[in-house]
């Protein structure tokens, strides 16, 4: 066996230190690929948020805006109470949508034929005289005077003030008629018709009239099926992550349970749906199109999250709080009750509230059990027939007339408000109450 020389034994280790060098530059190009990978992944998905944000903000923020006509409306006593003592009875039955009526060919009188007549009357809204009837029951002096009143046009005025739809275009393809439109005009030029902050919007329940349509009675809601989700759901989780977790034997038993919680977690909420409709509904009589119906539905739906939430909370409390609990004398409800849930509270309320922002944003479940029914009256409690936001969104979405779109996107708008603060609350509490070991 020769050895060799000392020039063969430099070229080999220069080869060995070049393939060595060669193959880190290859990994550290690899690296630096990986890298930007990632960056152009997240920057694909914020583009993609961005453009959806956009667009809804860009459809839906006209809806905090409603043009609305003024209009000089007489008020004479024989009409508007006959018996002249201004009773409610009579201040709720007048009939004014005959005023209204009778303002509008007041104020265009050369408006004569009964075609032309139907087509004026179509610059109001439906509801305005709903508006009038309350003005007057508000302020019972008003009856007996002259008033100028602003009230609620309607959807196609709307529309088109707004500039949704465009005048320019020939009579037959826009839905604003030309004598219309020079009534329009004509009302623009006296400044009797402007946009005006919509109030409605955010203190009315749902109507066939989109400009009358407004997200209270949907938010309302929500709130009361998310009430009931929550009081059911949470008790109910901690206490089983906290059997499971620190009392229940490791057995076959707990295993299957284990893995069923996990099989729930990622079952389609549709089924949560078809279970509540067959059991909750059929079974025991809970009244359809109820938040307490939906809040039972989404409470099942809700607690496999809330379970494994609060078992990796208590996970992450370390071994030794309960080991000194146990050492000096607590039993192993007072090591969990005093010691470990308190420790664990803050991740329970973060898997919770997670939990509840999921949901927030549930539709499936609630239209198989009749929270797609159209709903006007604002629920006040949970058991009144009501809707929730997303549902009412769907129904927005589904409806042909051209001023729900900018409704569906404000809707939209407020449910992720809505999902954005439960998100930053949770984050809040892990923040505040998370403790580093």
């Amino acid at each position: 066996m020769t050895a060799q020389t000392p020039n063969a034994e430099g070229i080999e280790r220069q080869n060995t230190a070049e393939l060595v060098r060669s193959g880190l530059a290859r990994r550290y190009a690899a690296e630096r690929r990986f890298i930007w990978y990632g960056r152009a992944a997240i920057a694909v998905a914020l583009m993609f948020l961005i453009v959806l944000i956009v667009s809804v903000v860009a459809q839906g923020w006209s809806a905090v805006l409603q043009t609305k006509i003024n209009l000089t409306i007489p008020l004479p006593v024989e009409k508007v109470s006959p018996s002249g003592n201004l009773t409610e009875d009579e201040l709720r039955g007048t009939d004014y949508n005959g005023i209204i009526k009778q303002a509008l060919r007041d104020r265009f009188p050369e408006v004569t034929n009964r075609k032309e007549k139907r087509a004026l009357y179509d610059l109001i809204s439906q509801g305005a005289s709903f508006e009038l009837r309350d003005m007057v029951m508000e302020d019972p002096s008003l009856v007996g005077r002259t008033v100028d009143v602003w009230l609620t046009a309607s959807d196609d005025v709307d529309q088109l003030i707004k500039g949704a739809i465009d005048r320019d275009v020939p009579e037959e393809q826009r839905i604003v008629k030309n004598n219309q439109l020079t009534w329009i005009e004509d009302l623009e030029a006296s400044e009797s018709i402007e946009t005006h902050f919509n109030t409605r919007f955010f203190t009315a329940g749902d109507s066939r009239e989109p400009e009358m349509a407004g997200i209270w009675g949907a938010a309302l809601g929500s709130f009361f099926t998310l009430m009931v989700t929550l009081v059911l759901a949470f008790p109910l989780g901690v206490t089983t992550a906290v059997y499971l977790e620190e009392f229940a034997p490791k057995n076959r038993w707990t295993d299957l349970i284990e893995v069923n919680i996990n099989n729930l977690a990622a079952v389609p909420s549709i089924i949560f749906g078809l279970l509540g409709l067959a059991v909750f509904l059929q079974v025991f009589g809970l009244p359809r199109s109820a938040p307490i119906a939906g809040g039972v539905v989404l409470a099942l739906m809700t607690l496999p999250t809330i379970i494994i939430a609060s078992r990796a909370a208590l996970k992450s409390v370390p071994p030794s709080i309960r080991e000194a609990a146990l050492g000096v004398g607590a039993s192993r409800l007072q090591t969990v009750t005093h010691h470990v849930l308190p420790l664990a509270m803050p991740g329970m309320l973060t898997g919770s509230i997670i939990g509840m922002a999921q949901a927030l944003g549930e539709t499936a479940p609630l239209i198989m059990i009749g929270m797609v029914a159209f709903i006007v009256d604002l629920p006040s409690s949970p058991f009144d027939p009501s809707t929730v936001l997303p549902v009412q969104i769907y129904i927005w979405a589904d409806s042909p007339e051209r001023a729900f779109v900018e409704r569906t996107s404000a809707g939209i708008i407020v449910l992720l408000i809505f999902l954005v603060l439960m998100n930053l609350s949770a984050v809040m509490l892990r923040k505040r109450f998370e403790k580093r070991w």
